[in-house]
């Protein structure tokens, strides 16, 4: 069992434990009280962490912590991420936790001109968080000199892997210092991860706060529905559900856009983000929904990837998702750390054998919802207009009775914060939230 710890008691710099406390928070989360006393040690980290269990400021305080003993000058910390969206989020993390410091982060990501960049790298920023393939463009231009590294982080390395980076990463990590501390981070620890690891860290110490399984925190229930009345029972359960912040998760682009102008024109506050939108337009999306001008984010999980809103209080899966490890990342975008959240997902009759996977993942049976006077379909029809018990309903596909959960919607709350236990959040805590 990890002990949770008050920041103080990490000796970090004044300058860092003022910040923290102006942010509002007092007692790490387990990964950073794990994590943190090793890297201020200058060990390599071998870390299984899910979204939203506070990593970011894992590594990000005590590599501040390091840099205000360092002279400036010199890039000394490498980020590296698989996404823009993911950058950006760390790059902002570091600007907030060192404020009043002086020390400068940069981010360098595609879909943007490298000129500004280049710029921006000639000035020596003391951190350089960046995508794969745009790093090395920059590496082969002569545009970043990398000799002066003495920390590299590489963040949600399974899903750099998911996407194809695992040349372009090792390809950067042999044209960096030797002599070097090297921080990986991961939701699952794959084998081709450990060989990674094996291959550019030493004697790396093993921090595991990831579960296989969904946060504790999240509940999750299923919406029985056919295909094409998918959208409308999306809109009546938002209606019906007070919520926080949301994340609709589809399969495609070209849904996620659907779905996000028929949220529009039913009156929500509703962006959707997918990858053929321009980098301007995705990061105006993302501002827009993390400072409320948005209550409703539509999205790929490629889109989302990287989206650290601490305000979500509901993850709707539009789309079933392909694998299991996809809902747990879906879902982990919720119930961050003490807070809690809600889980929905629309399934049709082709869902059964994901939904029976998920339940032997989660240890639990899916609670099964419908909503009142809504038209599910014609083939989920209420098994007590047939004469059966109350409650049920079947699929006459496959003539399957299941058992369904009273009517309406739980009314869920969160807090807001990331980064640790800020001020009076009890763990099983629950308020009420628009």
């Amino acid at each position: 069992m990890v002990n949770i710890m008050n920041f103080r008691e990490l000796e970090l710099d004044p300058l860092l434990l003022t910040q923290v406390s102006r942010m509002g928070y007092i007692e790490t989360t387990p990964i950073q009280s794990r994590s943190i006393p090793l890297i201020m040690q200058g060990k390599d980290i071998l870390g299984q962490a899910q979204t939203g269990t506070g990593k970011t400021a894992a590594f990000a305080l005590p590599i501040l912590h390091r840099l205000l003993k360092l002279p400036r000058g010199a890039t000394r910390v490498l980020v590296i991420a698989p996404t823009r969206e993911l950058a950006e989020q760390i790059h902002v993390s570091f600007g907030d936790l060192g404020r009043g410091t002086g020390i400068r982060s940069m981010t360098v990501y595609g879909g943007v001109g490298m000129s500004p960049q280049t710029s921006k790298l000639r000035t020596r920023p003391d951190i350089v968080v960046a995508c794969p393939g745009r790093l090395l463009d920059h590496m082969l231009n002569g545009n970043i000199d990398l000799s002066g590294i003495s920390c590299l982080v590489l963040d949600e390395a399974d899903r750099m892997l998911d996407m194809g980076f695992l040349k372009d990463i090792r390809r950067i990590l042999k044209e960096l210092p030797k002599k070097r501390q090297t921080l990986l981070f991961s939701a699952t620890l794959t084998t081709e991860i450990r060989h990674l690891a094996s291959d550019f860290m030493y004697r790396p110490e093993s921090v595991d706060i990831g579960h296989s399984a969904p946060v504790e925190t999240v509940s999750h229930a299923i919406y029985p529905v056919e295909q094409h009345l998918k959208t409308g029972l999306l809109i009546d359960i938002l209606k019906r559900t007070d919520a926080g912040s949301v994340i609709v998760f589809t399969r495609t682009k070209h849904r996620a856009k659907k779905v996000g102008r028929s949220l529009q024109e039913a009156g929500f506050r509703a962006i959707s983000l997918q990858g053929n939108l321009s980098q301007t337009r995705r990061q105006e999306a993302l501002d827009g929904f993390r400072n409320g001008s948005y209550q409703v984010l539509v999205a790929t999980d490629i889109a989302a990837r990287g989206i650290d809103v601490s305000t979500i209080s509901h993850v709707i899966n539009y789309d079933m998702p392909d694998t299991v490890d996809a809902y747990t990342h879906r879902i982990g975008r919720t119930g961050r750390v003490d807070r809690t959240g809600d889980a929905f997902t629309l399934v049709t009759g082709e869902d059964d054998i994901m939904v029976r996977t998920i339940e032997r993942l989660i240890g639990a049976r899916l609670e099964r919802r419908t909503i009142e006077g809504f038209d599910h379909g014609a083939r989920m029809v209420r098994v007590s207009d047939t004469g059966s018990r109350p409650g049920q309903f079947r699929d006459r596909r496959q003539d399957r009775i299941r058992r369904t959960e009273p009517q309406g919607e739980v009314r869920t709350a969160y807090r807001p914060g990331s980064l640790g236990r800020s001020r009076g959040s009890g763990r099983n805590g629950r308020t009420n939230a628009v």
